[in-house]
């Protein structure tokens, strides 16, 4: 059955962050999904925390933080941490950094690096002892009295990556929109890479990440998740674009405003032409939506994670009851 999860950036007070982890439990869904970029939104692991006060079901993660910002050995003690709080609800989201770094003007990791990122935070939840690749030194969690389970989810569009999280992952965050032959392009390339560590699909959790907007006016609804969309658009994809739509792509690439990252009003979301949209969003009237959303369960992803977005000063509220609606009228 597919299974449901939000993804939920910090732009509110969190108060009103917590309010909607409650809502998220209390319609069914799965996962929550917290962004991660401490220059534009508000501290994720604080947010969480918080958040968690008073839940007994839903699971809680990052979409996604990285091991730039957040060191691997403040990843562990956060993580195992949240996990003892939660009881053991919790799955980490990372990927090789995005806005949390450009912001700075840092680089995102390379992928070897992301990989020993991980291996560094998976050996320190065990309790073991890893080496710091700058200086050398050796360091653990001196406070953990026995392995810790944090299930890590790599977030993911090009090939590479994608292939790596096949390899390597307990889920994958696919970053490709919602276009089938874009999903199917990235099931196939994470089933290559679990098939080099003698995995398949089914040993993985598959969580595809969508921005969406659901109203009675499709036009309204597509202009919502532009800057959304142009994020998900310039990255490396596991499929070809057509070339008048690859244009479009460059263009927005050349005007990113990461300080702007995912906010409905920024300037390069103007350059977003309707056919991106279709193809890197869940955006339309509620009978649209449950359309796409048919053709998504039927390619095997186990869990849609919407990312609501609203008109300024609105609440998100609307957006996280319609889509579990919609899917409790299609699965009932």
């Amino acid at each position: 059955m597919l299974s449901m999860g939000v993804g939920l950036f910090p732009t509110e007070p969190t108060a009103a962050m917590c309010s909607y982890v409650r809502l998220c439990e209390d319609l069914g869904y799965d996962n929550v999904w917290f962004g991660d970029s401490q220059n534009i939104w508000r501290e994720s692991s604080t947010v969480m925390g918080a958040a968690a006060v008073g839940t007994e079901r839903i699971v809680f993660g990052t979409g996604v933080t990285n091991a730039v910002t957040r060191h691997p050995s403040l990843l562990a003690s956060t993580w195992a941490t949240l996990a003892e709080f939660t009881g053991g609800r919790v799955a980490l989201g990372i990927g090789t950094g995005d806005s949390s770094l450009r912001t700075m003007g840092l680089k995102p990791l390379k992928l070897a690096e992301l990989e020993r990122s991980i291996e560094d935070l998976r050996a320190l939840l065990r309790g073991e002892k890893v080496a710091e690749p700058t200086s050398g030194a050796e360091y653990h969690l001196n406070y953990l009295s026995g392995p810790v389970d944090v299930p890590i989810y790599i977030a993911a569009s090009a090939p590479k990556i994608l292939e790596m999280s096949g390899r390597i992952a307990d889920g994958v965050i696919v970053l490709v929109g919602t276009a089938p032959h874009f999903i199917e392009a990235a099931l196939q390339t994470i089933e290559r890479g679990a098939a080099r560590s003698g995995r398949t699909l089914d040993d993985l959790h598959i969580v595809l990440w969508t921005p969406t907007a659901i109203g009675d006016d499709s036009t309204e609804a597509r202009d919502l998740v532009r800057a959304h969309v142009s994020r998900v658009a310039i990255r490396p994809l596991p499929a070809k674009v057509d070339p008048v739509l690859e244009k479009a792509i460059n263009r927005i690439r050349e005007q990113y405003n990461y300080y702007e990252h995912m906010n409905p009003e920024a300037a390069h979301a103007d350059l977003v032409p309707d056919e991106l949209v279709d193809l890197f969003a869940l955006a339309g009237t509620e009978t649209e939506c449950a359309q796409r959303l048919k053709e998504i369960e039927s390619l095997g992803v186990d869990q849609v994670s919407i990312v609501p977005f609203v008109r300024p000063g609105q609440s998100r509220e609307g957006t996280i009851r319609t889509f579990a609606d919609i899917v409790r009228g299609r699965l009932a």
